[in-house]
Order: structure tokens, then C-alpha cells, then sequence
């Protein structure tokens, strides 16, 4: 039977005994989730004058966090989450703390792109940790809809402020107070979060993995989750790069984040009606048709010929992010062992960065040597071909493939 999340079930969510502390602790965690990557982007442009070297540090920080994600998900899921954030953070601060030593001191690129992968591969994880905190404290049903919808929608939030703030740290006199600032916001958020009564005492039951190299994605519904994840980061990475192009090309630079902003705002937005009443009902269904509808709403971009109307599309686009977002979160619960919950987010956040990076990859090409319009519709492709594969699959994502079936998520 399928449950939706009302208002009650947010506030209820929010108020569970257990949660307020490590919610708020992750919030001041999760915030500057976008503004870490960005201001060092920004910093060691600023810095060395080369947009070059600060893409190429920006790429290596993203590889580390693919990484990062999915081994101390892994840990975490053995050992609990307390002891290694706290490890990952204080190694997190000073691995960033050398990136602006080497950066104020002009140290060749080779140097920064191997700063940048540490610092990737150190972020704490709040966000993995935070999720499975909330399948632990809520139980089975809307309440638990309610509290996984609330990590998306919030995680658009932060991805909404993080680089507005980071665009405005960057006109004070230092270039690095932007990445000193994010920094300094992780740190503290991920130590009260670790230091929190219910992440400190809480110990995973020992279990045996025996799903080898790959963990989770041993699981079949794993995989197709994962496919679906990097269909979405594929198809948000051509629109990234697309859309500051086309601010470019209309002669207002600077509109280009502004426009990239309002994607995210109507995704909060929708974000919270979707959770009240989601469709599909059925989850393996969602995840195909999300994607597709997605993918079909991403082609109206081709069609502004104003970035007023550009505007207007884009709202309309945004608002497939979150509940996308929110269903990915919600079919972990279907798709893998419970044991290992912190980990299947991480190989999430790993599939939707290697979507990101192959969609600003080939959008960039489209951009440069065909037209802006190419990357919008060749999206649309990439996008409703990485939905027919995870429809093709969709009997992977059920009651009856569940690795634990006493723990199905309501929304199935």
C-alpha cells in the first residue's frame, strides 16, 4: 500500500525524539555541501588568473568526492558515523587548509589538482550519515517519506545559497574567504552532527558483507537506482553549461547563475507539494517516468529566444529536481541491504557526479561547435535513453528483489 506525506508528517518528521539535534547540526554541515567546490574554483581563479588550472582543480575535487562518498559511506555502515567524521573532517580541514597555502605561494597545477582531490575525498559525508540517521529514528511510512523529502528539499536549498554567498565572498579583499568560510562551516557542522547523543552512541549490529568490491551495487535494484541517478546528473550537467552560455551569448554574463538559480527555487517549490502527493505511486514506475518527463520539459530550452523566457522554461524544468531527488532517497531503502543504507547514498551522490561530469563534457562540445539549442535537445536524448534502461529494469526496483523486504519504504 502507498502513503504520501502531508504537512503533519513534516513537522512530525522534524520533531522526532532523536532527530532535532542531528538535524540542526546538519544543516550548518550541509550548507556549504555547494560552496566548497565553487569558492576554490572561484579562489584559484582569482588567485592565478587561469580559468584553466581552477577547472582543473574543480574536476579533481569532484573525482575525490566520488570517491570519498562511497568509502566512508562504507565505513560508516560498519563502524557508525561518529568516528569516522570526525577523522575525515579534521584530515578535510587540513587538506584545505594546504590548498591555500599552495595557492597563495604559486604552486604549480599539478600540486593544486592533488590538493583538490584530497579535499574532495576528506568531505565529511554529513549528508549520507544524515540520511540514515532518519531511517533509524522514523518509522516505516509517511513519517519517514516526510523526513527523506525534507534532506531533498534542503539539500536545493543549500545548493541554491551556497554559491550566492560564495559569489558575493569573492569581492572581499582576499579571493580564499569564500573556501576559508565553507570550511570552516563544514568543520563545526560535522563535528556537532558526529558529536550529536544519537550519531555518538549509535553502533551498526555486525553483519557479514559479502558483496565484495562493489557493496551495494552488487544488488541489480542497486544498479538500476544508479543508472537512474546518473541519467539525472547527465542531463542537469548539459543545463549547466548551456544556460550560462546562453547568458554569454545574449551579452549578460552574470545572469548565467542567476538563471541556473531559479531551476533550483521551483524545484523546492514543487518539492514539497510532490512529497504530499507523489506520482507514480508505484516507485519503480517513478524513477523511469521522472526521468522522462525531465528530459521532455529540458527540450522546451530550446525554444526561448530571451532569457526572460529562458527564465520562464527554466522554472518549469525545475520543477522535476526534487522529487527526483526525494525518490532516489526514498528507493535506497527498496534497492539495498540495510546495513549497508550510508554507503548505497554514497554510490548515489558517486552515479549523479559521474552524470554531471559527462553532461558538461559533451553540453560543452554541443555549445562550442554546433549550437546552445543542440545541448538542450541532445539532453533530452541522453535523458529519455537512460529512462527506457532504467524502465527496462523496473522489475529490479520491487517488493519481491528487495534485499530486505521487512524494511520497504512506504512510497513503494
Amino acid at each position: 500500500m502507498s502513503h504520501s506525506a502531508g504537512l503533519a508528517d513534516y513537522r512530525a518528521a522534524l520533531t522526532t525524539p532523536g532527530a532535532r539535534g542531528p538535524a540542526l547540526a546538519s544543516v550548518l554541515g550541509r550548507l556549504p555541501v555547494a560552496m566548497v567546490g565553487f569558492s576554490m574554483l572561484l579562489y584559484i581563479r582569482e588567485t592565478t588568473g587561469s580559468y584553466a588550472t581552477a577547472s582543473l582543480v574543480s574536476a579533481g575535487t569532484l573525482i575525490g568526492l566520488a570517491i570519498g562518498s562511497v568509502g566512508q559511506g562504507r565505513i560508516m555502515d560498519r563502524v557508525g558515523a561518529a568516528v569516522p567524521l570526525l577523522i575525515t573532517t579534521a584530515l578535510f580541514g587540513v587538506f584545505v587548509g594546504l590548498t591555500i597555502v599552495a595557492t597563495e605561494s604559486g604552486a604549480p597545477t599539478a600540486l593544486l589538482v592533488v590538493l583538490g582531490v584530497a579535499v574532495g575525498t576528506t568531505e565529511p559525508v554529513v549528508a549520507s550519515a544524515s540520511r540514515t540517521m532518519w531511517t533509524r529514528v522514523t518509522p516505516v511510512g509517511p513519517i519517514r517519506d516526510a523526513a527523506l523529502a525534507y534532506e531533498a528539499i534542503s539539500m536545493e536549498v543549500f545548493f541554491i545559497l551556497g554559491p550566492a554567498i560564495s559569489g558575493l565572498l569573492i569581492a572581499l579583499p582576499w579571493p580564499g574567504t569564500g573556501l576559508a568560510a565553507a570550511a570552516l562551516c563544514m568543520i563545526l557542522g560535522s563535528v556537532w552532527f558526529a558529536m550529536t547523543h544519537t550519531i555518538r552512541t549509535h553502533r551498526p549490529e555486525p553483519v557479514e558483507h559479502s558483496s565484495g568490491l562493489l557493496g551495494p551495487l552488487a544488488y541489480p535494484g542497486m544498479r538500476t537506482l544508479a543508472i537512474a541517478a546518473m541519467g539525472f546528473g547527465a542531463v542537469i550537467g548539459f543545463v549547466e553549461v548551456a544556460v550560462p552560455a546562453a547568458a554569454t551569448a545574449a551579452g549578460n554574463t552574470p545572469a548565467g547563475g542567476l538563471l541556473l538559480g531559479l531551476l533550483s527555487i521551483s524545484s523546492v517549490l514543487f518539492g514539497v507539494v510532490y512529497g504530499i502527493r507523489p506520482w507514480p505511486r508505484a516507485l519503480n514506475l517513478r524513477l523511469s517516468a521522472l526521468l522522462a518527463a525531465f528530459a521532455v520539459l529540458v527540450a522546451v530550452l530550446a525554444i526561448p529566444t530571451t532569457l526572460v523566457w529562458l527564465a520562464v522554461a527554466l522554472l518549469l524544468v525545475g520543477t522535476m529536481v526534487t522529487p527526483q531527488a526525494t525518490t532516489h532517497s526514498a528507493a535506497i531503502d527498496l534497492v539495498a541491504p540495510s546495513s549497508s543504507a550510508t554507503e548505497a547514498f554514497g554510490w548515489i551522490i558517486t552515479a549523479v557526479t559521474l552524470g554531471l561530469a559527462l553532461g558538461q563534457l559533451v553540453s560543452g562540445q554541443l555549445v562550442e561547435h554546433v549550437g546552445i539549442w543542440s545541448s538542450y535537445l541532445v539532453a533530452t536524448g541522453v535523458g529519455l535513453a537512460f529512462a527506457a534502461v532504467v524502465y527496462a529494469r523496473r522489475a529490479t526496483v520491487s517488493v519481491a528483489a528487495a534485499p530486505n523486504p521487512r524494511a520497504v519504504p512506504a512510497m513503494a
